[in-house]
């Protein structure tokens, strides 16, 4: 019984850096949009007619 637990617990270490990867990488991709979002809109701005 214990080598299915250890196997159990493995496998959730596994999923829960997995897990952890894709919420770095959906971190990373939403801050990378919010700065191009705000460089377009100050590009927007400055080059807004007076």
């Amino acid at each position: 019984m214990p080598d299915a637990d250890r196997e159990r617990e493995q496998q959730r270490l596994a999923q829960e850096t997995k897990n952890e990867r894709h919420m770095w990488w959906w971190l990373a991709y939403f801050l990378f949009g919010i700065h191009i979002v705000a460089f377009v809109m100050i590009y927007a701005v400055m080059h807004a007619p007076k």
